[in-house]
């Protein structure tokens, strides 16, 4: 037990569902009936020291986890699921997970340096997605050319980027505003061009919906219009794309907006260049090479500038990954999930922290 400190019954739930556990399931690997746990995280009385010792053995958070203050934890109604109704609700509950332990980390962050402030306009008036993009990229200033890199991008215009790490086909990324702050959670472990195509998603969902409204269906639909019109602006795509195309043609031409070639197929087709028979036969062709599962010719990875250049000067104040998730009283193995396939953290060991100085370092990105 913390001497002096109250056991705090929901982040007994947040760990539980972190871990993707029912109430079942917890209960019978720390041998106890399910209503104990059903008490535990309800408040009705807590777990004596030896069963919070077992919780914190299965749960794989330390014991000083439990008796922090409330965490502010993202739920289903303000979060921007991509194929919700594909997701298990364990499934939906880790991501929600990782997005309130990313909540504490960002927070730690920004008491530490000074990041981009959000420039995001809210384009829910606008014609329409595809006239959002446009609206979007002329207030950006990026004209019709390909962006470079959405993380950098999305960083340099104040969205705080982390990764789920979630190796489930069902859990593409999510998004999320939190007071005035938008976050984007990327699944890392997909493609670099799938997750290039989910941060232009999440940023449609950001710049549209910001206040809940069309929800299901209709939202994803408009932020998947938003995404390929960001991403392949009209003009560019009537300027390049051959008239007729074959696949050969589109896995070659893909490298220069950056996407999946079935998201190139598709926006060839939506633009008019492919007629309905030649999208079809393309479309089959895809499934038979095994292109929608595997991308052909896959890009590089696209990487963190907030994350890189907050753990590079970290590590030069000797501040480790160890001393981080010890004031935050999580796993050191819960940081590096964040920031799996973005950054490389480079904090090793235990570390002797220097004291913060008075001022945050402000960090310079460049964008994309």
């Amino acid at each position: 037990m913390i001497q002096g400190a109250l056991f705090n019954p929901s982040r007994l739930s947040l760990a539980r569902k972190r871990r993707g556990l029912t109430m079942t399931k917890l209960a019978a690997a720390i041998g106890v009936e399910p209503r104990s746990i059903s008490a535990y995280e309800k408040g009705e009385f807590g777990p004596d020291e030896n069963r919070l010792i077992q919780l914190s053995s299965v749960l794989g958070f330390p014991v000083a986890f439990f008796f922090g203050d409330d965490l502010d934890e993202p739920t289903p109604d303000i979060a921007s699921f991509r194929a919700l109704s594909k997701m298990t609700a364990g499934q939906r509950d880790t991501a929600l997970g990782a997005g309130a332990i990313a909540l504490m980390l960002n927070g730690w962050i920004e008491k530490r340096f000074e990041l981009p402030e959000p420039d995001l306009p809210d384009l829910s008036r606008e014609d329409g997605p595809e006239a959002a993009a446009l609206a979007l990229r002329q207030q950006w200033g990026l004209g019709e050319l390909p962006v470079k890199n959405m993380v950098h991008l999305l960083e340099a215009k104040g969205v705080r980027v982390f990764s789920l790490s979630i190796d489930a086909a069902e859990v593409d990324a999510f998004s999320m505003w939190r007071q005035r702050t938008p976050f984007v959670f990327l699944n890392t472990q997909k493609s670099a061009e799938h997750s290039r195509f989910d941060a232009a998603h999440e940023l449609g969902h950001l710049v549209l919906h910001r206040h809940g409204s069309p929800q299901g269906r209709e939202a994803e639909r408009e932020a998947n219009i938003f995404a390929s019109a960001f991403l392949m602006p009209r003009a560019s795509i009537l300027t390049y794309a051959p008239r007729m195309a074959t696949l050969d043609h589109l896995i070659k031409l893909k490298k220069y907006w950056n996407v999946s070639v079935a998201a190139l197929t598709y926006r060839l087709h939506a633009v008019g260049v492919l007629s309905d028979w030649h999208y079809q036969t393309l479309y089959i062709e895809l499934s038979s090479r095994g292109y929608r599962k595997k991308e052909p010719n896959e890009g590089l990875r696209e990487s963190s500038q907030i994350l890189q250049k907050v753990f590079t000067a970290l590590r030069d104040e000797r501040i480790s990954k160890g001393d981080i998730a010890g004031e935050l009283c999580i796993p050191a193995e819960e940081l590096d999930q964040l920031v799996f396939g973005l950054a490389l953290t480079g904090l090793v060991g235990g570390g002797k922290s220097k004291a913060p100085t008075g001022q945050r370092p402000q960090l310079r990105l460049v964008s994309s």
